[in-house]
């Protein structure tokens, strides 16, 4: 190997890979996937340093405007396909156990998942990759069937973890070791630790878990003992009243939404759902900045695309009055209002 070869990085790729998601082109891609793992850069490397912060990038120009719904959609099968071609071309055979990795029921970023299967994979142990979306009924009747060393479970919205919580108690039931990851948990896991479950930050920090079989199911209980004021249940129960009754008052405070078309009432009764849902997950976890932490993000993406950060709060007062007698949803509702830039408090 000569030293130039050997000085070779992804980073000295990347400007070149982002060009070929822009492009869609996957052949250009794949090739310089390839040609870093021919110049002896270590397959791990090329999924984490190359194809992982492209991949962000990607989301990070569609939440800029800056990239359309079908330019996110197109790049992101290239990187599935690069995946799929690193894997392919490095194929290395299983020394350890069986590790199920799948996304939670509802959870359609397959991606980041993928790359944790891979690298998982590149380290010995053999991996079953089930997807995105996978019900909690079906993956416990698999681990069931297949005996588990463990299941990786990935969740990359906050609003999927009262699904996520009966998902790993269901894995639980098999008695086999849960572990998750992904954004969906807090960028510091504080709610993998709510919920009671091992929570890994990254692809290697995950493979090193998997590998203590002690401290994987060393986890201390979930803390939850706050659901037994109903608050949560009684939410989910007024979800689509909720969501009717916020859209009622958005088009008399902006009448201009009466006019909106088909694709933007569904946009508009999408992100009023939005809301609700990460407004319930908050109450799960007893967490405000759980929804804060949205609100803000929502109203970044709204404002990039037009929409003030005034039509945010408006419908946060809504849902406010709408829930006077649900203590701990109105104080983070009050918080989501503080957080909003350039709005009259």
């Amino acid at each position: 190997m000569t030293a130039a070869t050997a000085a070779i990085v992804p980073s000295d790729a990347y400007a070149g890979y982002l060009d070929c998601l822009a492009d869609a082109d996957e052949y250009a891609a794949i090739d310089v996937a390839i040609d870093l793992l021919d110049a002896g850069v270590p397959a791990e490397r090329v999924l984490l340093d190359l194809v992982a912060p492209a991949q962000s990038e990607v989301g990070e120009r569609w939440a800029r405007n800056e990239w359309s719904v079908a330019q996110e959609h197109a790049a992101t099968h290239v990187s599935e396909r690069v995946v799929a071609a690193v894997a392919t071309h490095v194929n290395p055979r299983p020394t350890g156990g069986r590790v199920v990795v799948a996304c939670m029921d509802g959870e359609w970023h397959a991606l980041p998942p993928r790359l944790v299967a891979e690298v998982l994979r590149l380290r010995g142990w053999q991996v079953t990759f089930l997807g995105a979306s996978v019900p909690a009924a079906h993956l416990v009747s698999y681990l069931h069937r297949y005996d588990a060393h463990a299941v990786a479970l990935a969740c990359a919205l906050p609003m999927r973890l009262p699904h996520a919580h009966r998902m790993i108690e269901a894995c639980r039931r098999s008695d086999v070791p849960v572990l998750v990851g992904g954004r969906g948990f807090g960028a510091d896991g504080r709610w993998a630790r709510r919920l009671g479950v091992a929570w890994a930050r990254d692809a290697p920090s995950a493979a090193e878990l998997i590998s203590d079989e002690r401290a994987l199911r060393r986890v201390p209980p979930a803390r939850l003992a706050h659901l037994a004021d109903d608050e949560y249940a009684s939410l989910v129960r007024r979800r689509g009243e909720l969501i009717d009754s916020a859209l009622a008052d958005l088009r008399e405070r902006v009448p201009a939404t009466r006019a909106y078309s088909a694709s933007q009432l569904d946009s508009t009764v999408s992100d009023l759902g939005h809301i609700v849902d990460f407004l319930a997950a908050a109450v799960y976890v007893d967490d405000a900045s759980l929804f804060t932490e949205f609100v803000e993000w929502l109203t970044g993406i709204l404002v990039s695309r037009g929409v003030p950060a005034a039509a945010v709060a408006g419908s946060l007062e809504h849902y406010a009055v709408a829930l006077r007698d649900f203590p701990r949803a109105e104080r983070m509702l009050a918080r989501g209002r503080a957080a909003l830039p350039g709005v009259a408090r």
